[in-house]
């Protein structure tokens, strides 16, 4: 079954109001959607994009992860270790910096084998690598 990992930054192009890259989201959501896709997510990009999108679009954004539109993969307190090192490896101040949401997107492609991932954060995502040197496709 295809899957992919949503960033914060595509949940906010959707429910975002005058996003520009929103129909592009949009469109690949509905297009997993019925291509019976597995979209995963984390709570930090859960979190991160609840405080970027508005009210009243913030209210539709966490119902429809509410109603199942999209999983949200859990993780045990000790796994902060590893978002912690995986900020310290790939931060490079003061040009860029890996934020919790990233990390913890790294972290699950790491668990679960999925590099395909939904974000605007090109620049970034291009130079994660995961621990077998695959890098992400980015839609």
């Amino acid at each position: 079954m295809p899957a992919a990992l949503i960033d914060a930054s595509a949940l906010v192009a959707v429910f975002g109001t005058d996003q520009p890259k929103g129909q592009h989201y949009q469109t690949l959501f509905q297009s997993a959607s019925e291509q019976r896709w597995s979209l995963s997510t984390t709570w930090p990009c859960v979190t991160e994009a609840s405080y970027m999108v508005a009210p009243p679009q913030r209210y539709t954004l966490l119902r429809w992860l509410g109603h199942g539109a999209i999983s949200v993969y859990p993780f045990e307190q000790e796994e902060l270790i590893d978002f912690a090192d995986l900020m310290h490896r790939y931060t490079q101040a003061p040009r860029s910096e890996m934020d919790l949401a990233d990390a913890s997107l790294l972290w699950l492609a790491e668990q679960t084998g999925v590099t395909r991932i939904m974000t605007l954060d090109v620049r970034d995502f291009s130079r994660y690598r995961l621990p077998d040197g695959r890098s992400f496709e980015i839609l």
